[in-house]
């Protein structure tokens, strides 16, 4: 009965150390977990850019923040204001097939992939391979003895695994850049989508504006005509000098010449929407079209919504997020680095025994490494993170700077050139009463 006994308790000693053993190594696994929830490094906050009370040109305006996402519900095909069937149709084929569009969105689909290269390292890497070599070692080394096999075979069946945690924050604030990096490409799209959308619809109407250009030129120029002849007839009948037949003459090449000049600038407005629109200039006619055009009202607000949605404002914030997490990568090269490393499979020197228990092979290891001495590296890069944020943050308020000047341009070109409209209306209207009064002449 002792003897029984006595071999129960020395059947459960290895039992009692694996769970030691466990314990120990759970232990230790929870306590690389807990420290993998700290990071080093500032936490991200907007900083502060110039917000102006109100819009010189146009008073009672709300202030306007950068606000990307909350531009995206009133973001669209903003071009169908305009009413114009032809314009609508080009501006759908700038999303199709634009090449400069294309760049940027493969860009975006880049910057996208990286955000899931970089998740990766959140868990551990498994590889498994297998081996089958011949072996002979030396008869002449030290640790040679008669009787041992010299010549044999290896078969290997190996699974390697490894997990470096994430203790100091570097793999979660390298995911977060990449993220901010990829939202930063996005509104890079969505910048050069509403530039070239921007940029056709100004040569669409520069070329309209063309069109009645022209044919107010074609209706002065059958008018100088016309005043010619009748300078040619006076002259003839003596009620008129040759100076005058001339000076006729000269008024009617001159705008012949300002004619065709319109000719050439609008092909090459045509031209350029063709290349817009993805497509050879030769392929794209666009025929003239003349017709009165009154343009679309600026609601109240609208240009405080315009730039709380404007793309380059919301790029420079997102690098400028992504420029901080740099600064915390950087301070996580401060700290040690730790590795969880293990192998497993199965060696024989028969195939046949491969899958055996006496086949079987493991181990597990933990490792640690810190830099001791680096000569200024990690100070240099730490100094390199912050300068590169202290940069982007300057240049998130030179474009927020940059979009207050460019609305209150806009804003004072509407003015103006309103005025200008209604200048130019009562010059033509000038004109045409003067033309009628010379032809009665």
């Amino acid at each position: 009965m002792k003897a029984l006994s006595s071999r129960l308790k020395r059947s459960r000693v290895p039992h009692v150390s694996l769970l030691r053993h466990g314990f120990t190594l759970t232990a230790s696994l929870g306590l690389i977990v807990w420290i993998a929830g700290c990071s080093v490094g500032p936490n991200y906050h907007r900083p502060t850019a110039p917000v102006t009370p109100q819009f010189k040109e146009a008073a009672g305006w709300q202030p306007a923040q950068p606000l990307d996402q909350a531009g995206q519900q009133i973001r669209g095909n903003w071009w169908q204001n305009f009413g114009d069937s032809e314009l609508n149709t080009l501006e759908e084929k700038v999303n199709v097939s634009n090449q400069s569009l294309k760049i940027t969105v493969s860009q975006y689909t880049q910057a996208r992939a990286m955000v899931q290269y970089q998740r990766a390292n959140y868990f551990p890497f498994l590889s498994a391979g297998a081996g089958a070599t011949r072996l002979r070692n030396s008869e002449s080394r030290a640790t040679y003895f008669q009787g041992i096999t010299n010549q044999y075979n290896d078969f290997s069946l190996p699974l390697d695994v490894s997990w470096e945690p994430d203790l100091w924050g570097r793999v979660r604030r390298t995911v977060r850049a990449a993220r901010e990096n990829a939202q930063a490409s996005a509104a890079d799209v969505a910048g050069v989508r509403l530039s070239l959308q921007a940029e056709l619809a100004l040569d669409y109407f520069q070329m309209r504006g063309l069109d009645q250009q022209k044919d107010i030129l074609d209706q002065t120029v059958a008018a100088f005509q016309k005043s010619l002849e009748l300078n040619q007839q006076l002259f003839h009948a003596g009620l008129a000098s040759q100076l005058e037949v001339e000076q006729a003459r000269t008024q009617l090449e001159s705008t012949r010449a300002q004619d065709q000049d319109v000719g050439v600038a609008r092909a090459q407005d045509e031209h350029a929407i063709a290349v817009l629109t993805g497509q050879p200039p030769a392929t794209l006619s666009i025929p003239p079209f003349v017709a009165p055009y009154t343009p679309p009202s600026i609601p109240p607000g609208m240009p405080s919504q315009l730039l709380e949605r404007r793309p380059d404002v919301a790029t420079a914030e997102r690098q400028m997020a992504a420029a901080n997490e740099q600064i915390g990568i950087a301070r996580s090269a401060y700290y040690p680095t730790f590795s969880l490393s293990g192998s497993g499979g199965f060696e024989s020197a028969h195939p046949g025994n491969w899958f055996t228990g006496p086949s079987t092979f493991w181990s597990v290891g933990l490792s640690a490494a810190d830099m001791l001495v680096d000569w200024g590296q990690r100070h240099a890069l730490n100094t390199v993170a912050q300068a590169n944020y202290d940069g982007t943050v300057a240049n998130y308020r030179q474009t927020v700077l940059s979009a207050y000047q460019e609305v209150e341009d806009n804003l004072a070109a509407l003015r103006i050139l309103e005025q200008e409209a209604q200048t130019e209306s009562q010059s033509v209207a000038s004109a045409k009463r003067y033309e009628a009064i010379a032809m009665k002449l």
